[in-house]
């Protein structure tokens, strides 16, 4: 049984606390020590890994926090570079290169980001449970057969992106940035129709913008598309 808990979800950080009982992990560490160690209940010695998608600071501003209370963290070669992160504890992985980490067994696969090499992950646990985690990507070019839990940026609406732009709320050079950095509610429909969705147990929608977002309207529409429960991170 995976559980998963959202310490931090936004452009002001992201950080999520997964486990399936024998090998909790955070899934970025884009928030302070503090705050992470306050979310896990301070016990980061029972932590298996960091997994980072990339090296935008409200992905991986803890890195070196993280490292020194003795956690790895697995990323890209890009990422590596970007962060200009080093040492026995920073962990060199590739896309579809798979590896274990406690009882998981973890994918990394290419998103598209205006980052350096960023990654979404596929994770695979003992009981047969399967983890899609995609942050910060405006396509997703492979299905994942067999998803029992999803969690999945739902950046923005583009209609009220537009209204946005057209009241002034938002300046327009910033809709070509989103168009091809982030994942649109119109995206996440497409990539849920596209995925056999028959074992899915939940679906959390990460990464909301406070301005071009609609947590209400956005939970309502994947739960009539889907019939599955969803979460707002």
């Amino acid at each position: 049984m995976i559980e998963i808990k959202t310490l931090a979800s936004g452009s002001n950080g992201n950080c999520y606390h997964v486990t399936d009982g024998s090998s909790p992990l955070l899934l970025e560490a884009g928030i302070s020590i503090r705050e992470i160690k306050r979310g896990i209940n301070f016990k980061t010695h029972e932590l298996a890994g960091c997994l980072i998608t990339h090296e935008h600071g409200d992905h991986c501003k803890s890195i070196e926090d993280i490292v020194r209370v003795g956690i790895d963290c697995y990323m890209s070669e890009g990422t590596i570079w970007a962060t200009e992160k080093h040492g026995h504890r920073i962990k060199l992985i590739e896309p579809k290169e798979q590896f274990k980490l406690g009882t998981w067994t973890i994918v990394p696969f290419e998103v598209q980001h205006d980052a350096e090499e960023p990654l979404g992950f596929l994770l695979a646990n003992e009981a047969g449970d399967k983890l899609l985690y995609a942050t910060d990507t405006y396509y997703l070019k492979y299905k994942f057969p067999g998803l029992t839990h999803i969690m999945i940026e739902c950046n923005y609406a583009l209609d009220i992106l537009n209204d946005n732009i057209r009241t002034g709320r938002v300046p327009a050079v910033q809709k070509k940035r989103l168009l091809r950095s982030h994942f649109s509610l119109g995206n996440v429909k497409d990539f849920l129709r596209a995925n056999d969705l028959s074992q899915v147990k939940e679906i959390h929608l990460l990464h909301l913008s406070d301005r071009n977002s609609d947590e209400e309207r956005f939970k309502r529409e994947i739960q009539e598309l889907s019939g599955k429960p969803v979460y707002i991170a």
